[in-house]
């Protein structure tokens, strides 16, 4: 049984990663329905928390359906870090989460994200100072390393550890790689072999099929798995994943009519949330994987990514219903 502090998380528990404009609470709210056990908002900006920025402090919504939920925070001036801090336990998360794995130029050139890689002493004081300004559970999510030479992940998450981080997520990729070539979980396994580790070790990274997920629990030996990408459009893979670890069989896709429900169910809850231009605008990225597998769908695929009116992409919603409704999805 894993446990986050005092947060029972389940045997080999699946977290919705953190990710930018797709972590917000509708998507993790169908995530949730569909099994995963931790879920974390979007990667939120320390200094856009303390300057009051609109779009900031709109990402600690959270609500009581999606507990456990940790709130991501990045950064790497101490005092924004700290003051966020504050700010984020008014939200009552169950977590909160320090990003330093970000590979993004915007991020890293400030030396947070994936940047404080390159000063590990920065990082470990910083997670230090957090984890003594709160009650809650600090976690970490991060990479290997800045580079292939300098991957020091062993050493670096029991120093972590060692200051009180309760749990540590590891993408299976230096920064330098960003998102290219295949991740590599055996130095996360190294981390989770280390006998003077007693946190939990969640593995990140190409964990885009059920065989995968079980590989990093039998044979990387991981506490769990963070899994982004093959969420993105398909919150059903977490109940596919927890399917295939129960049974050893896969389980049937979801039918056109889920996969209707769930995209409308999804356009609704983003509207109410954020308002019906962003809430058309930010679902988008959604729908390939939503209608994936149709064959001659791209112009009902257009109307729905192209659209700014959600009238219109509901008519797509309800078009496609009558058109494909029967369609048979296979794997």
């Amino acid at each position: 049984m894993a446990k986050i502090g005092d947060i029972d998380v389940g045997n080999f528990p699946l977290l919705l990663a953190p990710m930018e404009d797709v972590s917000d609470p509708p998507f993790r709210t169908l995530c949730k329905e569909q099994g995963a056990d931790v879920v974390y908002t979007e990667f939120i900006s320390s200094e856009g928390l303390i300057r009051d920025a609109a779009k900031s402090v709109m990402k600690l919504d959270i609500y009581e359906k999606e507990r456990p939920v940790g709130i991501q925070i990045f950064g790497a001036d101490l005092e924004a870090m700290l003051a966020s801090v504050e700010i984020v336990e008014k939200s009552n998360p169950d977590i909160i989460d320090i990003n330093f794995g970000c590979p993004v130029k915007k991020v890293v050139c400030k030396g947070a994200g994936a940047g404080i890689l390159k000063d590990i002493d920065k990082m470990v004081s910083l997670t230090e100072a957090m984890v003594k300004r709160t009650n809650l559970p600090i976690t970490v999510k991060t990479r290997l390393g800045w580079d292939n030479d300098s991957i020091k992940i062993v050493e670096v998450a029991e120093r972590l550890q060692d200051v009180g981080c309760k749990a540590i997520s590891i993408h299976g990729r230096t920064r330098v790689q960003m998102y290219k070539g295949d991740a590599n979980w055996a130095p996360i396994a190294a981390v989770k072999n280390n006998q003077r580790m007693h946190i939990p070790v969640f593995g990140n990274g190409d964990v885009n099929t059920p065989e995968r997920a079980v590989e990093m629990r039998d044979k990387y030996g991981l506490d769990g798995a963070m899994i982004g990408r093959a969420s993105i459009g398909y919150p059903w893979f977490f109940r596919e994943v927890k399917h295939f670890i129960k049974t050893g069989e896969h389980l049937a896709s979801p039918t056109m009519r889920e996969r209707i429900d769930a995209a409308r169910r999804h356009l609704e809850m983003a509207i109410d949330w954020k308002g019906e231009r962003l809430g058309v605008f930010e679902t988008r990225r959604h729908y390939t994987n939503y209608f994936k597998g149709i064959p001659h769908f791209k112009e009902h695929r257009m109307k729905m990514v192209t659209s700014d009116d959600a009238k219109d992409v509901f008519a797509a919603f309800k078009e496609v219903e009558e058109k494909f409704g029967d369609f048979i999805f296979t794997k």
